[in-house]
């Protein structure tokens, strides 16, 4: 099995207990800067018709409601809203929700749409997860239509020690693999996390690879003492 196949299989192991995993977790923060990354792009693409919304690595749905949700509060009306992402559990449960959106199987390097086609591609903590990350950042550009938006929030490493990344890391490592297992019972999930975070790229390094493929940024914004990253960059 390969090393992302193994994380798929992690992920269709813990996709029931995933969301309230993630809510306690986070303590609810995650909901305001999926909030504030929707508005920003919305106010940015600055189009009142969108045909096609894509949110890559979907897991249970959540930034397809939100996007939804935003939709109508920033007056723009989207036709079509695709989740995809290649565990079948995280599916199942996103599903489940009923929620105004489409959901595929696929992979972050081998999306199911035509080139230049998608107006917005998002994906939400989980380019970590995409071993292939360059392949992955060449497929959205491919997809994208010429000035869509590709919305990346994540995780990621910070350049240099401070009060803030000793307080993300004391958390990461000690409490979250902690609760995490306790709620999922699969304790080597939640211990993949903060693993995955220090093996993954600064922001910076990111923005590099970014600006290498071909988009220009947009906006780059660090939440809650940069926990999270929000990098919004344009085809």
């Amino acid at each position: 099995m390969s090393k992302q196949e193994k994380i798929v299989t992690m992920f269709d192991d813990i996709a029931g207990t995933y969301d309230v995993a993630n809510r306690v977790l986070s303590f609810g923060v995650d909901k305001s800067w999926r909030k504030d990354a929707c508005d920003k792009t919305y106010e940015l693409y600055n189009q009142k018709s969108i045909d096609i919304i894509l949110d890559v690595a979907c897991g249970t749905g959540d930034m397809c409601e939100f996007w939804d949700k935003h939709a109508e509060k920033n007056s723009v009306k989207v036709k079509k809203i695709v989740g995809v992402d290649p565990s079948t559990g995280m599916l199942n449960e996103a599903k489940k929700k009923d929620l105004n959106a489409e959901f595929q199987i696929a992979e972050a390097k081998k999306l199911p749409f035509e080139t230049d086609s998608v107006d917005i591609l998002s994906i939400s903590y989980g380019l970590r997860n995409v071993i292939d990350r360059k392949e992955g950042l060449e497929e959205f550009y491919r997809v994208l239509k010429p000035g869509g938006l590709l919305v990346i929030l994540e995780f990621t490493k910070l350049k240099k020690a401070s009060i803030a990344s000793r307080v993300r890391d004391f958390y990461m490592k000690k409490i979250l693999p902690l609760v995490g297992g306790l709620l999922s019972k699969n304790y080597e999930a939640y211990s993949y996390l903060p693993n995955s975070i220090e093996g993954f790229l600064t922001k910076e390094m990111l923005i590099d690879e970014l600006k290498e493929i071909g988009f220009d940024i947009k906006v780059d914004k660090g939440y809650s003492l940069d926990i999270s990253t929000l990098i919004i960059s344009q085809k």
